[in-house]
């Protein structure tokens, strides 16, 4: 009976190690889980605050321009492309330099090209003809104009001509005969001409340019 008895409890004995080696296997795992939990909250991963919408959309803007806003340089203008082309604003417009868009700025015509241009003269072929103010008597004039600036005086005198005699005209038949003893009867009218017809040169082509106005015939009868 003692033998019996006695070989159960030998089969027990060999259970017991196998039992420690999983007791050991999980408290190393345990132990190695706590470490890292540990590590985490020292590192403060858990603290880390959700980035919201706005911040991810801010964030999404690679700096150097491959799927987002385009890269700026110092000034914080955006930069040119590989090719030279000038970047898009927020509207999808090129900016082009000069300051305006599209192209360089439009050049005043109301400036020379140059400071000084020679003395250019231009005899106007017809007669002016008109009938002075209250008066049956007639004023016949021919007329000269002086200019410093360049061809372009001439080409518009020409092209706008009979513009230009209606406005002259339109000055003459403001004489009355008793402008006549006036001194400086002919330099006035001469100027009252000149600005009309640098008025009207203006108003078409943006540039006068007539300076001087020279009567080279002057009859009244």
């Amino acid at each position: 009976m003692s033998d019996a008895a006695a070989a159960p409890e030998a089969e027990e004995k060999p259970k017991k190690p196998i039992v420690k080696i999983i007791l050991a296997v999980v408290a190393l795992v345990v132990l190695v889980a706590g470490t890292m939990v540990a590590t985490l909250f020292i590192t403060g991963f858990f603290n880390k605050p959700v980035p919201t919408a706005d911040q991810m959309m801010a964030e999404g803007a690679a700096p150097d321009g491959g799927h987002g806003a385009p890269a700026a340089d110092g000034h914080g203008a955006p930069k040119a492309d590989a090719h030279g082309a000038p970047k898009a604003d927020a509207h999808g417009e090129k900016k082009a330099e000069g300051g305006k868009e599209g192209g360089p700025p439009k050049l005043n015509k109301k400036s020379p090209d140059s400071p000084r241009f020679e003395y250019t003269y231009n005899q106007l072929e017809r007669e002016f003809l008109v009938n002075l103010a209250g008066s049956r008597k007639v004023m016949s004039v021919q007329i000269a104009v002086m200019t410093r600036y360049d061809d372009r005086v001439v080409e518009n005198i020409k092209k706008h001509e009979f513009a230009l005699r209606s406005v002259v005209m339109d000055a003459m038949r403001m004489t009355g005969e008793a402008d006549l003893a006036k001194p400086d009867f002919r330099k006035d009218l001469a100027i009252k001409i000149r600005d009309a017809m640098n008025t009207l040169l203006e108003k078409y082509e943006d540039f006068g340019g007539i300076e001087e106005i020279y009567f080279t015939s002057f009859i009244v009868q």
